[in-house]
């Protein structure tokens, strides 16, 4: 496990975060002018990430459905054209491939994950899919919302599962070990993947029986995820997290007391969805406020989960073998 790091906040330290996913990428795609740096419209930034303790952060490949579909594989190279710019070309930021290379951060660096939000992007193609994981993209979702060529969506009405080409890249992702992310996925969906994928996370869901937003786990998926080694990471979309008109940090630790409680202490994790939402959660309005919910943490549980709940659990099932955490 990463040693604490210094933090700017009332002389304090605060504990290394694995963050599963994040927007950047797609409003720095929208916004070319937007700086990763510093800047006062994205959630997350660099100095974000060195204030609060950021250590590894996963940049998703959204593409906004206002992107026409002919021009959607394109839209998903700008993307990665934009990490490699203006994300891991800034000093400290290093591109994470591997688990070796998450392994190998010093002290000062801060990996970048590349990962794709949805197939929509490579249609019916898988040299497209092929081109992005030789361009690094190391945790694929099958779909956003909804539905695609290689299965529906969360939001989808038909609620179908996978299709073949959906089983054909199910494969092709074991075959290379990369992370196959359920969130999105319908429920059918969902179940199709995880009888098929080696490497199942859910990067960003919550827990269906807390709150019954169809973008969340039922206790049963949550416990064949687990089963499988999956890994899953509480988000801080409030409509995910309260069936109600706001959330806030209580909620997110009752969805990590509910999923702990199905066997997921050791496989829980957070994927903020950081410039990816619009309504924010109280007191968590962006990674700069990373440090109220540890806080939180600290106080309820002991340091050995929150070290887990904040780093070590997605550092330790990333794909690959290890003997660091």
């Amino acid at each position: 496990m990463y040693t604490l790091n210094e933090c700017g906040q009332e002389g304090g330290i605060t504990l290394a975060i694995f963050d599963a996913h994040c927007d950047v990428l797609m409003k720095m795609f929208i916004d070319p002018e937007l700086s990763f740096l510093d800047s006062d419209t994205l959630h997350i930034t660099k100095r974000g990430l060195l204030d609060e303790g950021g250590k590894v952060q996963c940049f998703a490949i959204y593409i906004p459905e206002k992107v026409h579909p002919d021009m959607r594989f394109q839209a998903a190279l700008a993307m990665v054209d934009i990490f490699h710019e203006k994300v891991v070309s800034e000093p400290e930021m290093k591109f994470v491939k591997t688990k070796s290379d998450i392994e190998s951060l010093k002290e000062t660096e801060i990996g970048a994950v590349l990962t794709l939000e949805g197939c929509d992007c490579i249609g019916n193609d898988l040299l497209k899919l092929k081109t992005l994981l030789h361009l690094g993209v190391t945790s694929v979702g099958l779909t956003w919302n909804h539905a695609n060529l290689v299965a529906d969506g969360a939001l989808e009405t038909r609620g179908a599962g996978l299709t073949d080409f959906g089983a054909e890249v199910v494969t092709l992702l074991n075959e290379k070990a990369i992370w196959c992310d359920v969130s999105h996925l319908s429920e059918a969906g969902f179940w199709d993947t995880i009888k098929r994928a080696e490497f199942p996370i859910a990067s960003h869901s919550n827990a269906h029986s807390l709150c019954s937003h169809p973008r969340n786990l039922k206790d049963s998926q949550i416990r064949a995820l687990l089963q499988k080694n999956g890994v899953i990471g509480v988000t801080f979309v409030p409509q995910f997290l309260s069936d109600g008109d706001s959330a806030s940090i209580k909620d997110i630790v009752g969805h990590i007391d509910h999923i702990c409680s199905l066997g997921g202490e050791h496989q829980i994790g957070l994927g903020s969805d950081f410039d990816g939402i619009d309504h924010m959660v109280e007191n968590l309005t962006s990674y700069k406020d990373y440090h109220n919910l540890i806080n939180e943490l600290n106080r309820l549980y002991s340091s050995e989960f929150v070290n887990g709940l904040l780093f070590g659990n997605f550092a330790r099932h990333f794909p690959g073998k290890t003997e660091r955490f």
